[in-house]
């Protein structure tokens, strides 16, 4: 898929597995389990997924994954799976070296979408990307430093703080077109200064969505998450992008969602629902 002058590529980088009732809320499992069933742990098991970007002169990620560094204990936790897909290779199947990676947008800094952004050397932490530039809400990385008692967890200072002192972060104030075709979107709901990725030319528009939809199960509009901070916002920012997606056409990209990468959106009298899977 080409869009604004890039190419787009879905990149798998392995399958965790998170608490199903966390993963939709007030959501009763009898509802949620016909679409994402869980194991005799209640998890269900979830993507891996950034997105590559090659075109104009860059080549872009949107976020990382979960990366190498978590321990056994967190390893087995979450489930994590990565004995068929992982970064490195995932990018190298597009001729994509970490080394040729020019910029990485980190939608939030969550361990599941930052992990992959550092890597361990002798014991020390470096930056995966030697020669990106990293972009973040500034507002979201004060959080992710001081985070509230709800999603401390979920902050691994491993994961982001190596590339402010690498001088690879660019901390970016509001919404906003970051590069030609490419535009910013913040949100609240999930996490503080999330930020969404919206790719779009005269044709067509492809909204990242990062854990504002984190599956297409989450598409309806109270479905949503136990971990956002702010449920009540994450509903009200669904209200305000989903009527556009489906006046538009555009193509929503499901971070974690196991069975697809993409999909459009239609609405039928009895909400917001997927419409079509597209493949990336």
């Amino acid at each position: 898929m080409n869009i604004a002058g890039y190419s787009l590529h879905a990149i798998e980088t392995g399958r965790f597995a998170l608490d199903g009732g966390a993963m939709f809320g007030v959501i009763p499992k009898v509802l949620w389990s016909r679409s994402n069933p869980s194991d005799d742990k209640n998890r269900i098991e979830l993507a891996l997924r950034t997105l590559l970007l090659k075109g104009n002169n860059r080549t872009i990620l949107i976020d990382t994954g979960v990366g190498e560094k978590l321990d056994e204990k967190l390893s087995r936790i979450y489930s994590i799976d990565r004995t068929k897909m992982n970064l490195q290779n995932g990018l190298a199947e597009y001729g994509v070296r970490f080394e040729d990676i020019s910029d990485v947008i980190l939608t939030h800094l969550h361990f599941d979408h930052t992990g992959g952004t550092t890597y361990i050397e002798n014991g020390e932490i470096k930056p995966t990307f030697p020669n990106a530039d990293f972009y973040v809400q500034e507002e979201h990385w004060d959080w992710a430093m001081n985070p509230a008692e709800k999603d401390r967890a979920s902050f691994m200072k491993g994961n982001f703080a190596p590339v402010e002192q690498s001088g690879q972060l660019k901390k970016l104030e509001g919404p906003g077109e970051l590069f030609p075709g490419i535009e910013i979107m913040v949100m609240y709901g999930h996490t503080l200064g999330m930020q969404v990725v919206k790719i779009s030319d005269e044709r067509n528009t492809l909204l990242y969505c990062a854990d504002l939809m984190p599956t297409a199960s989450h598409i309806p509009l109270p479905w949503v998450m136990a971990y956002d901070n702010n449920p009540l916002t994450t509903i009200e920012e669904k209200k305000r992008i989903l009527p556009q997606a489906v006046k538009e056409n555009w193509i929503l990209f499901f971070e974690h969602d196991p069975f697809r990468a993409a999909g459009t959106v239609t609405e039928t009298e009895k909400g917001f629902r997927l419409n079509e899977e597209i493949r990336l």
